[in-house]
């Protein structure tokens, strides 16, 4: 495994060219995504301005009015009646476009499914539903929104750089000269709960190289080698600590309040809906090339492809016991983009894993070294802990409270719903128990530890 090189094995593979992983950028594209597509796809993009112009509210929001109401199904109008735009060869040829399109139209998507009244069935319109069901199909990914869709591929520079490196490549970007292409809310909050991923997925890229240079080494294998790996992963433990920081500081600009109210109900999957309503995607049974999509769960840190290196490379276990059904984390990696994905698989197959390395070796050093790393690992999931009680789990609970309150007081007669009700775990994007998903995945990383 490498990002500019080749790694030692039988069939040496340029990691850049085929899994689209950047020496500086990781992950992230080596340069801000098109921020609009080409005259032919002009209405996906107006529709999308009109949206965000509109400044609407989730179906189910409190202080939704009439007025908001009416303003959102004037636009789904607009939707509704929208041409099916070509998902044609200038489109699939292109990956920076088929990027584009694949946002616009989840982002569409998402405004349209979550302003609808909760009472009433979902549908989504021809208009959207065929060409995103198209875009995905080519892209491999499920068609609504993803993280690659918020994070990846939603950025741009607050300043451009002013000049390229010596060897002639750009600059990686730096963390704090990051800012978002698109949001729903248009509020800060959720620009920085994507930037905040954005910064750990750029500071990820050493112990990508880190990576690099431990599995070059484990294929030598001898003292000077061990001693090598060893330094590699105290210094990868303390990039993970790092990693962790970037996390909590997600807290100095995103209020938990307004993120939980005015911007994660935009995020939500078919799984997670509060009424369990099937989202139907019309005129696919028309398409003999398209069929009803089985995956439909929102936005999560789960589809985050270097949290999955650092759980391969460490050789933390996700799968799940039960073979027919597999675990969240196995399911999330349907929603990465392809390149990603094989890039993990290529990881995943290395004939060597780190850990038997590790226990074979012998080496107390090396030893020391390593549970450290995985240690900085399982403190990285203690603060996720920390971010989703306090973004996620607090606001949850006293939503709840207040609205068996509020429908106490006017005894309207009408059982509330809010997330997180007694009886019902409270979900994720993702669709997961989000409570039990978050210590199974710590204490999973915990025990990856050896003693």
């Amino acid at each position: 495994m490498t990002i500019d090189s080749s790694i030692h094995q039988e069939n040496a593979i340029p990691v850049g060219q085929v899994f689209d992983v950047d020496s500086r950028t990781g992950f992230m594209p080596p340069q801000p995504p098109i921020r609009r597509l080409p005259a032919t796809w002009e209405e996906w993009e107006a529709m999308l301005d009109a949206a965000i112009a509109g400044g609407f509210k989730c179906g189910d929001a409190a202080d939704l009015t009439e007025e908001d109401a009416e303003r959102s199904e004037s636009w789904r109008a607009q939707v509704r009646k929208m041409p099916v735009l070509p998902v044609n060869g200038a489109l699939t040829s292109c990956p920076l476009l088929l990027r584009r399109g694949h946002l616009v139209l989840t982002f569409l998507l998402h405004y349209y499914v979550q302003t609808l009244p909760v009472d009433v069935s979902i549908l989504i319109p021809r208009s959207i539903a065929i060409p995103v069901l198209r875009v995905s199909n080519v892209l491999d990914i499920p068609p609504l929104l993803t993280f690659s869709d918020t994070v990846l591929y939603n950025w741009e520079y607050k300043t451009a750089p002013s000049s390229a490196n010596p060897d002639g490549g750009v600059e990686a970007p730096q963390l704090d000269n990051l800012r978002s292409q698109t949001t729903f809310s248009g509020l800060a909050d959720e620009e920085e709960f994507y930037l905040c991923s954005a910064r750990i997925e750029l500071r990820g890229v050493e112990a990508l190289e880190l990576m690099r240079q431990t599995m070059d080494e484990m294929f030598v294998g001898d003292e000077i080698a061990v001693r090598r790996i060893s330094a590699y992963l105290k210094t990868m433990a303390s990039v993970i600590n790092e990693l962790k920081t970037l996390l909590l500081d997600v807290r100095k600009q995103c209020d938990p309040e307004r993120y939980y109210s005015l911007v994660r109900p935009w995020f939500r999957g078919e799984d997670s809906d509060l009424k369990k309503r099937k989202w139907v995607f019309e005129g696919v049974e028309d398409e003999q090339d398209l069929s009803p999509p089985r995956e439909l769960s929102g936005p999560s840190a789960g589809q985050s492809s270097i949290v999955h290196v650092l759980d391969v490379f460490l050789g933390v276990d996700h799968q799940s016991k039960n073979s027919n059904k597999p675990s969240f984390m196995s399911r999330m990696l349907t929603y990465m983009p392809r390149n990603h994905r094989l890039f993990l698989k290529h990881l995943s197959a290395n004939p060597r894993p780190l850990r038997s390395f590790i226990v074979s070796a012998q080496d107390e050093e090396l030893l020391d070294s390593y549970n450290k790393a995985v240690l900085a690992l399982k403190e990285f999931r203690d603060a996720h802990m920390i971010i989703a009680t306090l973004y996620i789990i607090g606001p949850a609970r006293r939503a709840a409270r207040a609205a068996m309150a509020g429908a106490a007081q006017i005894d309207s007669g009408a059982e509330p719903t809010p997330p997180g009700k007694a009886g019902e775990p409270l979900k994720g994007t993702g669709g997961t128990d989000l409570v039990k998903f978050l210590k199974d995945t710590r204490n999973r990383t915990g025990a990856t530890m050896i003693s």
